[in-house]
C-alpha cells in the first residue's frame, strides 16, 4: 500500500469512527428506553443525553474531515478513544457499568491500534 492510500484507509478508519460516535451518541436521545434496556439502569439520563450530544458532535468532526479531506484530528481522535476505553475499562471492572460496554472498548482500542499503525506506516518506509 502507497502512502496516499494509506491516507485514505486512514481518512476511512475515521470516517467510521464517526459514524459509530453519531449513532451511538443520537440513541439515547432517540430512544433512551432502548438505550438503558441494552447499556443498564442510569441515574442521571441529563448526563447520558450530554454525553451523547459530545459523542455526537465529535463524531460529525470526524466525518466532515474525512469527507472533505482535511487534515484529520489525531490528537482529538486518540483522546476521546482513550477516554472512552479507560471509561469503559474501569467502571466495567469496578462493576459501576455493565460489561456490554466492553464491546465499546473493543471499538476504541481497534481504532487507536488501526490509526496507530497507518500513521506508523504513513510516516516510515518500513512497511
Amino acid at each position: 500500500m502507497t502512502k496516499p492510500e494509506t491516507g485514505k484507509v486512514l481518512s476511512n478508519v475515521f470516517l467510521f469512527q464517526g459514524a459509530y460516535f453519531v449513532i451511538t451518541g443520537i440513541w439515547p436521545l432517540l430512544g433512551m428506553d432502548s438505550f438503558i434496556a441494552a447499556t443498564g439502569p442510569k441515574q442521571d439520563t441529563w448526563l447520558v443525553e450530554m454525553v451523547g450530544l459530545l459523542s455526537a458532535s465529535i463524531g460529525l468532526t470526524f466525518i466532515v474531515a474525512s469527507l472533505r479531506r482535511q487534515k484529520l484530528p489525531l490528537v482529538l481522535g486518540y483522546s476521546v478513544a482513550l477516554s472512552f476505553l479507560a471509561m469503559d475499562l474501569i467502571y466495567v471492572i469496578s462493576g459501576v457499568i455493565g460489561r456490554v460496554y466492553l464491546l465499546d472498548g473493543a471499538i476504541q482500542l481497534v481504532f487507536i491500534v488501526t490509526v496507530s499503525f497507518l500513521v506508523i506506516k504513513r510516516k516510515s518506509n518500513l512497511f
